[in-house]
């Protein structure tokens, strides 16, 4: 008899990295031999639960008591409940209140991504992340798992895996890079500092913008801005002394073929997938000093520093030395050998393996 796994979240099928890492465990549990089913407060799940999204955050007893009773329903028939940050991260506490009581005493794997003592703003909540004695707990890196840890919850690491890109020819790429830049209003020979991102504060938008005006190149920014970042965005394009295209693109393969240079200079990330695509396509990729980079880094990366200017321009300058050559074959490497789809699904089999909840 097959078994159902119900993926429940704020959100699935954005461009965030929670949505994208989801993903591939969904082809993961498909591969297992699990019916697969989405629960969010999105309208594109497979099963919606009003309040249960980013946007439903009246926090009080009569809509955590109508969100208990929506969940049960919606949980019912799943063998088991994957939890994509819901049970982590505060961004809607009526919901992650209703899950953990929904769950309790159920056969459930909590995917840790961002902990609120990870953001300043949630930092006085301590009621997340929640626990049962029936759950598994993965964290995203080493330091979440020891941050847990320390609260008390036993959590293995599974990093994020990333499939191997498609190998095209020369002649197919340049195509692609040509087309995906007219259709976002990219000149065939403008240099383009991309930066894959949502626009909120912790994304360090002035940073990259700086990188793309030392080295004479077009910013491109992609994801929209959220958490009130609006208004702060609108001023800084509107000073950027390079040009600016603002346009959202979410075909990874045509994003990398139209960039020349990846920026990521972000002040924290729960992991941060920018840099490990770009090694996978094989861009270099200036990368900020935040904690999880620094785990990351360690694993063999050659990246350049957000504020090295001076470096970057020189490797844009001569794209094809044997420099960069050994620095883009250095990285694909290690990211091929420690972050592969293969790894991470064999990781996640071993667990629920561990955990008796295999079909």
């Amino acid at each position: 008899m097959t078994k159902r796994a119900a993926f429940l979240s704020f959100r699935f099928g954005l461009t965030d990295g929670v949505s994208v890492v989801a993903r591939t465990w969904m082809d993961a549990f498909k591969e297992f031999g699990f019916e697969v089913v989405t629960v969010t407060g999105d309208a594109s799940a497979d099963r919606t639960v009003l309040g249960l999204g980013l946007s439903g955050t009246t926090d009080s007893a009569d809509t955590e008591s109508a969100m208990t009773g929506a969940l049960t329903e919606a949980l019912a028939d799943a063998d088991l409940v994957v939890v994509e940050n819901l049970l982590t991260i505060p961004m809607n506490l009526a919901a992650s209140r209703a899950a953990a009581q929904v769950l309790a005493g159920r056969p459930a794997l909590i995917h840790h991504h961002d902990p609120p003592w990870h953001r300043e703003r949630f930092a006085h909540i301590t009621e997340l992340p929640a626990t049962d004695p029936a759950w598994q707990h993965v964290a995203i890196n080493r330091i979440l798992r020891d941050e847990l840890a320390e609260r008390g919850i036993a959590a293995a690491i599974i990093y994020n895996g990333f499939p191997t890109p498609v190998r095209r020819s020369r002649t197919e790429t340049e195509h692609l890079r040509r087309d995906v830049r007219r259709s976002v209003g990219i000149g065939a020979e403008e240099l383009v500092v991309a930066h894959p991102v949502r626009a909120i504060e912790r994304k360090n938008i002035p940073s990259a913008i700086a990188l793309a005006e030392a080295v004479g190149a077009t910013y491109w920014l992609l994801g929209p801005a959220e958490e009130g970042y609006s208004e702060e965005l609108k001023h800084l394009l509107d000073a950027a002394s390079c040009k600016v295209v603002h346009h959202e693109w979410t075909d990874v393969e045509g994003i990398y073929a139209a960039a020349d240079h990846i920026a990521f200079p972000s002040t924290w990330e729960g992991f941060g997938n920018p840099p490990i695509e770009a090694a996978l396509y094989r861009k270099t990729v200036s990368v900020g000093e935040y904690p999880v980079g620094k785990e990351l880094r360690a694993f063999g990366f050659d990246w350049f520093d957000s504020t090295d200017h001076q470096a970057v321009a020189a490797a844009l300058a001569a794209p094809n030395s044997a420099e960069v050559t050994e620095m883009l074959n250095r990285n694909e490497r290690v990211a091929s050998e420690n972050f592969s789809l293969g790894r991470m699904r064999n990781s996640l089999h071993q667990l629920l393996e561990r955990a008796d909840w295999l079909p």
